[in-house]
């Protein structure tokens, strides 16, 4: 049966998903190549809905499949020219646990450009890092742009949204870790500190790390800027950080 109507239950409670605030136990993802993606990461998917016509490219045969019209489907897309094809996905149940068996963790005090969020996750699932914590100020992981810009890492990287991140981060040291933030003004380079039992804050785009955090930082470093620009881009200042830790411990 083809649903014809916005007013229908089920749909409606799909495109309430394109808010922040239903979207806390599942998300939207949109197209043929992001849904195989969840498919092949074993993802629990909610449902896949595709416009009427559409071409199937991926099996979805055991899943839980809904065909609308094109205007019904409208409705629920994000995208200016969608491919005809999104699926919900159930959030992964671990997202509030902070595995403390890891070497390097990233925390995220108060992004706030998506694609900043998005280009941050990527980098972390290609460094083979496991989890993010990101503060509650930090934009929404699970928004329509992020989940674009990720390009599939999402499923893959363990996202812990904290109400606290003073108050998580001072925990974390308590479990053997060591915070290293980034500053202007740091007395020494990023390259000088050995990322072991680490978690490395990346600030607000504007702003930086907040005061509190800085307070209880073991490693205030400088990442070096020989030329004249006076910060860097945060998803390229946390590639950085990222890939210095791969260097020292990955490629060995």
């Amino acid at each position: 049966m083809i649903i014809t109507s916005k007013d229908n239950n089920r749909i409606k409670e799909i495109k309430k998903l394109k808010q922040k605030k239903y979207r806390t136990d599942k998300y939207i993802v949109e197209g043929a190549k992001m849904i195989q993606e969840a498919i092949a990461e074993n993802l629990d998917i909610d449902v896949i809905v595709f416009r009427s016509g559409y071409n199937f490219e991926i099996d979805v045969s055991k899943y839980d499949i809904i065909e609308t019209t094109e205007t019904v489907f409208n409705e629920l897309t994000d995208v200016v020219s969608p491919q005809g094809i999104l699926a919900v996905i159930n959030k992964n149940k671990n997202t509030h646990n902070i595995d403390t068996s890891d070497n390097y963790i990233i925390a995220l005090n108060g992004i706030q450009d998506p694609g900043n969020l998005g280009t941050i996750i990527r980098t972390a699932d290609a460094a083979n890092i496991k989890q993010i914590i990101v503060s509650k100020d930090t934009v929404d992981s699970y928004s329509p742009k992020v989940i674009r810009s990720t390009m599939g890492a999402i499923f893959r990287v363990n996202i812990i949204e904290v109400d606290n991140l003073y108050e998580t981060l001072k925990n974390m040291k308590k479990c053997g870790f060591e915070i290293v933030t980034t500053q202007l003004d740091g007395k020494k380079s990023f390259y000088d500190v050995v990322y072991n039992k680490k978690i490395v804050v990346i600030g607000n785009e504007a702003n930086g790390v907040s005061d509190a955090v800085q307070e209880i930082s073991d490693h205030k470093v400088k990442i070096p800027m020989p030329g004249k620009a006076e910060s860097l881009n945060a998803s390229v200042a946390t590639g950085l950080m990222i890939y210095e830790y791969v260097r020292q411990f990955l490629n060995h």
